[in-house]
């Protein structure tokens, strides 16, 4: 049977973006169908990973500067700059990034159709655009790379004017003085020390008993210091939120409770300029047609695959967030290269890597890959760890970087690597260094063996290695068979 495509590819963010690019380098015929009328890239570019990571870049120019100069701390960054500027950063990388990501569909002979698309069977997709004409297209293979969005917050409504979400918190006119985060995950985080490092007085509400809980023990002790430093108060376990505006005193109220309170039934209030909420992401699955053609998905409404991001539909695949854990831009490329050789190499082997680094875009960064310490010796291996303090690095000294810790953690009866995790300056770039040696079976002498560039973060590994010898030499093992 002949179909108009070889595959189509719903949504245009990194798994989409990725399948699109692999599968026109195999001469396949390629339609991408993009909901938003205006970019393509999906939040990728155009509402989550780039522009928030734009305004935190310029967060933490400003921080580095007042850091450097204590003068220039005395005087709040909301006192002296306006949103606006730092935005129109952002705004230059979106609209430079929109067009390298059209200019490489086009090269590529990569189809694109505007509109929400809809499976009406297992080889045909039926779209609608925005003027509410449809049109249906066929292909061999179909890839669902929808994204996801903020589940419905209960209590209150994100209005995009006190109240805002991802997407409209990067719109503000004016650097707030008071902000309360409504979050429990990692763009808590990055949102709130972005904003604390404007001057911005932050509150963070998390639903969890934990904040966070993934965390190293060690790294989790650094990063409740960076927030007790950073005035950053997180209230754990809330409940009951409510929203109001005080006309009299000019202000946002927060009303919540606390789960397990000692008092029970208290309401508290906070006094507030805007909140921001980031919910718990749902995949965006709903009227796609899946129940209807046999695609499994999970209570949540995530797609569930094989290894090779096969759906239940032997030629539907899913790929990014719209598939579940770990609904990371950098898997997300990756995920959507392995469907696409899954569907047009016969002999395909690749599958995702077992340890795939995480990074934390935070001020300070925070990355990990592997197990934590708790978690290895769980697991029942012979743990041990080797610290490095920025403080302790030259270049943590060049860089007047007070604050970081790179922690190995390594099995001591071969020395092999079972976790990396840092928090400091350069984080999400300096964990693919430990990543490489560890996925390439190498141990913690490598760092020791081998000449690393001097003053450089990654000093932190050699001095991490050295300080983990030293642990195992001090209990008991000799250090001339450590060195061998």
């Amino acid at each position: 049977m002949k179909y108009d495509y070889d595959v189509i590819i719903i949504g245009s963010g990194p798994a989409g973006f990725s399948c699109a690019m692999q599968s026109s380098k195999f001469d396949k015929k390629v339609l991408v169908v993009e909901a938003n009328q205006e970019h393509l890239g999906g939040a990728w570019i155009n509402s989550g990973t780039v522009p928030s990571k734009a305004l935190r870049e310029t967060s933490r120019i400003i921080q580095r500067y007042q850091n450097q100069f204590p003068d220039e701390a005395k005087e709040k960054p909301y006192a002296k700059y306006l949103m606006g500027d730092l935005l129109s950063y952002k705004d230059q990388i979106l609209e430079s990034k929109n067009k390298k990501v059209e200019k490489d569909l086009s090269k590529n002979e990569v189809d694109t159709y505007r509109g929400y698309g809809k499976l009406l069977d297992k080889n045909t997709v039926e779209v609608k655009n925005w003027e509410g004409e449809k049109k249906k297209f066929t292909a061999e293979y179909i890839l669902l790379a929808t994204g996801s969005h903020s589940k419905v917050p209960e209590g209150f409504e994100v209005d995009h004017d006190v109240v805002l979400d991802d997407n409209s918190v990067l719109s503000l006119t004016h650097i707030p003085r008071r902000l309360v985060v409504i979050g429990s995950g990692i763009n808590a985080l990055e949102f709130a020390t972005t904003f604390s490092s404007l001057g911005t007085r932050i509150t963070i509400l998390s639903y969890t008993s934990k904040f966070l809980p993934f965390l190293d023990g060690d790294i989790a002790a650094e990063l409740n210091k960076v927030l007790t430093e950073s005035s950053i108060e997180v209230i754990q376990q809330v409940r009951d939120l409510a929203i109001s505006v005080n006309d009299l005193r000019g202000t946002v109220e927060v009303m919540h409770s606390i789960k397990n309170d000692k008092e029970k039934g208290r309401k508290y209030v906070l006094e507030t300029e805007h909140v921001l909420y980031l919910g718990k992401k749902l995949p965006n699955t709903a009227g796609l047609g899946l129940e209807e053609i046999g695609v499994k998905t999970d209570k949540e409404g995530f797609i569930e695959t094989d290894a090779t991001f096969k759906t239940s539909v032997g030629n539907i695949f899913a790929a990014g967030d719209a598939a579940g854990f770990p609904r990371l831009a950098s898997a997300s490329f990756s995920q959507g290269r392995i469907a696409s050789c899954e569907m047009f190499q016969d002999d395909n082997t690749l599958k995702m890597p077992e340890q795939i680094p995480f990074a934390i875009y935070s001020i300070p960064e925070i990355s990990n890959i592997g197990l934590t310490q708790k978690k290895a010796v769980e697991k029942g291996f012979n743990a041990a760890v080797g610290r490095a303090f920025y403080k302790n690095i030259t270049q943590g000294d060049v860089s007047n970087q007070k604050v970081g810790l790179l922690k190995i953690v390594f099995n001591q009866d071969d020395f092999k690597i079972l976790g990396i995790h840092i928090i400091g300056e350069r984080a999400s770039d300096l964990i693919h260094l430990g990543q490489a040696v560890m996925n390439l079976g190498g141990d913690i002498r490598y760092f020791i063996d081998h000449v690393l560039n001097y003053p450089t973060y990654s000093e932190a590994y050699r001095i991490a290695a050295f300080n983990g010898i030293n642990f195992v030499h001090k209990a008991g093992v000799k250090y001339k068979k450590i060195l061998k």
